[in-house]
């Protein structure tokens, strides 16, 4: 009876196991486990949307944008330039699926001969992945815009990139010896998702209808798509930080006096080694205390007291 309840609050399970196993987890975890990523995230994206709607209450708006979501995470350098970089590609899918609608046969333009007369030149034009501007950012103080040079680095590119390539080496290294059909499903797995396909369960999963009086557009909900596989990966990721550096505790010390590791059935298609068990729910416990944890920054009075740092659940 318990289990049939668990199921029944608990909604995403598959979809974060795939998501675990994408950022490193190779056994089966616990629906435990699961369970907890789940409900952290859920928090995290009901935090997002509150903090979005006061947001845009307080420009006299009942409908949140874009731009109060991408501000939530402003701090984040990297993660906002995926993000940027997400919904720049979306766009540009979006232009071609519509050309491709209206019968064109304009092709995108990339790499291709820039002389090009009449229509084909437009949909280039119009299909080439733009950046996606932020109204807080120095450029949006200004009517004209500057045009950006070919050989210009951006410098948040230039950190996305540098992140994005550490986790593409860490990819690699475990999909090099990945059969063909193991790397099929490694991609289908990279897919996962809490909003794709899934919008109307994933509303009523976040509370909207508690949350926000406005109907969340289909660009909301792929950036909390974007964000909360972000989270499942991060949690995942610190995680199994945190088990490694106690298995190796354990094996230099020699305790073995906890309890005996079992060798569990076979994960999502690779069976761990003997003795290798996933990371637990406390596990996932302390990686959370671990990233809300806040740089230990205070601003002292005249008196010498200190003002006290919020205590707001932190975005992960």
């Amino acid at each position: 009876m318990a289990e049939s309840k668990d199921n029944k609050q608990y909604k995403y399970r598959t979809e974060i196991q795939q998501m675990m196993y994408v950022s490193g987890e190779t056994g089966e975890p616990s629906a435990e486990t699961t369970g907890m990523i789940e409900e952290i995230v859920r928090q995290q994206v009901i935090e997002i949307l509150r903090s979005c709607t006061e947001l845009a209450a307080r420009r006299g708006s009942r409908a949140i944008t874009i731009n109060d979501l991408i501000f939530q995470i402003r701090d984040d350098a990297p993660k906002v330039s995926r993000l940027r970089t997400f919904l720049s590609w979306k766009d540009v899918r979006k232009n071609v699926k519509d050309s491709d609608d209206k019968g064109g046969d304009a092709d995108i333009g990339a790499g291709e001969d820039p002389v090009v007369a009449g229509p084909v030149d437009d949909t280039a034009k119009k299909n080439k992945k733009a950046k996606v501007g932020l109204p807080w950012e120095p450029a949006s103080f200004f009517n004209q815009e500057v045009p950006e040079r070919e050989d210009e680095e951006d410098e948040e590119e230039e950190e996305m990139n540098f992140i994005t390539l550490q986790r593409l080496r860490k990819a690699d290294d475990r999909t090099r010896s990945m059969t063909k059909e193991e790397y099929i499903t490694w991609s289908e797995f990279r897919q996962a998702s809490f909003t794709y396909r899934k919008g109307k369960r994933f509303r009523e999963w976040a509370g909207f209808n508690h949350i926000t009086d406005s109907k969340p557009s289909d660009d909301i909900v792929d950036i909390l798509g974007f964000l909360t596989f972000e989270m499942v990966q991060t949690l995942t990721e610190e995680a199994l930080k945190i088990k490694e550096h106690e298995d190796l505790l354990k094996q230099t010390t020699g305790d073995n006096a906890g309890p005996k590791k079992r060798k569990l059935a076979q994960g999502l298609f690779d069976p761990p080694s003997e003795g290798k068990t996933p990371v637990e729910p406390r596990h996932i416990q302390e990686a959370f205390r671990r990233l809300q944890t806040r740089p230990k920054k205070s601003r002292a009075m005249l008196t010498g007291t200190k003002i006290p740092q919020r205590t707001n659940l932190k975005l992960i």
